[in-house]
């Protein structure tokens, strides 16, 4: 058995999730999903500790394939089947107008159509019922690397903490927006993430929490 001591907290940690993910899923994930899931933002980064766990003996790569790293611990093994992947109701829009109707049941979707497939790694161990996605219409929230036309995906919820992407529903102007959310006093302040834009000031009685940012699903 190797000595794992003489490898790195990240190394020892990406071989941990390795091990973890091929269990569950029967085959191994992408750089992007070890990063997301290790804690480590650049993928370039994420690809120097594979090299140097390949060059220990404990990982083998196939360079031209995004899936294409494996344990050499682990003989190959059958493919199995792969549980389903999770879908969440993409409700509606943030936009300047008229509510998103959150569903009351978020494990029913009137409109088969309206719910969307996501990667069990967006979501991780929250329940899929307890999700909802919203398009992204505007550009107020650009420096927190979200786009228009994205897709987010919040955890429903009624509460935030500072600091906390949300999608608020403002009483007084009628209106859904996606914002950092920052309590103060007997109002709320709503930051964009904009250089142009001013922060919102709402009272706090009229500024209703729909959800927790979780993730975003980039359009191309």
């Amino acid at each position: 058995m190797r000595d794992k001591s003489k490898l790195s907290e990240r190394q020892r940690n990406i071989l941990r999730f390795m091990e973890t993910y091929i269990e569950s899923f029967g085959f191994p994930p992408t750089i992007r999903e070890i990063g997301e899931a290790t804690g480590i933002r650049s993928t370039s980064v994420v690809n120097y500790n594979l090299n140097k766990l390949v060059q220990a003996g404990y990982l083998a790569r196939l360079n031209r394939k995004s899936r294409g790293i494996r344990l050499t611990s682990q003989q190959p093994q059958p493919v199995r089947k792969t549980r389903p992947q999770p879908r969440v109701p993409l409700v509606g829009q943030i936009v300047a107008s008229a509510p998103v109707p959150i569903p009351e049941d978020m494990g029913h979707y009137p409109d088969p159509e309206s719910a969307i497939e996501v990667s069990p790694s967006l979501i991780g161990n929250v329940d899929p019922a307890e999700i909802f996605a919203l398009r992204v219409k505007g550009d107020s929230m650009i420096d927190a690397m979200i786009q228009d036309g994205d897709i987010v995906l919040f955890h429903k919820q009624q509460t935030a903490s500072d600091g906390d992407m949300v999608a608020v529903w403002l009483e007084e102007r009628g209106e859904t927006t996606l914002k950092y959310f920052y309590r103060e006093g007997d109002r709320v302040r709503l930051q964009p993430a904009h250089p142009m834009l001013e922060p919102i000031y709402v009272s706090a009685a009229g500024c209703h929490v729909q959800g927790r940012v979780m993730s975003v699903i980039r359009t191309l």
